[in-house]
């Protein structure tokens, strides 16, 4: 562990290193915002999108919202377990970092993004793994890759991609206050590095895109 004084130095340094450098999304967002954005580059025509619960800033990572229709379904209005839509409504469902908060059976919220999902319609869906408790408003689940697929393969005819990202590194950031500052986009910078290194073993964050 380091000391309270090396973590006070240790942070001013790299916040001094990144002034006047273009940031992009914090450490547990941006290889995974990238890595998405590259998989659906040419899955995502324009159409009707569905973002769960706050779900919008992947939605702009994705689409051009300017040629697409965007409802917001926000807890606690709307309850991820029984969507008040209609069935075969939606060309996209988008959930970011929502499932570890659902009050109830997953696997009930998966099966609802199905439902409201146009034939040939992409879920994507994205959560953690390794990661404190965050109550906002319940911290319930957490997925490895695996509980993903699981979770989506009996339901959707095609699993286009289930991965995740994490090392251990990135605690050190968080350690220092440093997880939430977004990272520069200087290749050479260490909060670049850290943020591009990716170890199976240790995913922090996890995703799945799937078809209906």
């Amino acid at each position: 562990m380091l000391a309270k004084p090396t973590k006070f130095i240790l942070k001013n340094i790299l916040m001094g290193s990144m002034t006047g450098l273009k940031k992009g999304p914090h450490v547990t967002r941006y290889y995974m915002y990238q890595h998405l954005s590259e998989v659906l580059k040419s899955r995502t025509p324009p159409g009707k999108i569905l973002s769960i619960s706050h779900s919008t800033a992947l939605c702009h990572q994705f689409f051009d919202l300017t040629q697409s229709k965007l409802v917001e379904a926000n807890y606690p209005d709307y309850n991820f377990l029984s969507l008040s839509f209609a069935d075969s409504e939606f060309d996209y469902v988008v959930s970011d970092q929502v499932l570890e908060h659902v009050a109830g059976d997953p696997q009930q919220a998966i099966n609802e993004s199905w439902r409201v999902l146009k034939p040939g319609g992409l879920a994507i869906h994205t959560t953690c793994f390794i990661n404190p408790i965050h109550d906002y408003p319940g911290d319930f689940w957490r997925f490895t890759p695996l509980a993903l697929k699981l979770l989506l393969e009996d339901k959707f005819s095609t699993l286009i991609e289930v991965g995740g990202w994490g090392n251990k590194y990135a605690w050190v950031l968080d350690s220092i206050g440093l997880r939430y500052e977004g990272i520069p986009e200087a290749s050479w910078h260490p909060l670049h590095k850290i943020a591009m290194r990716n170890d199976p073993i240790w995913p922090i964050v996890t995703w799945a895109i799937a078809q209906k």
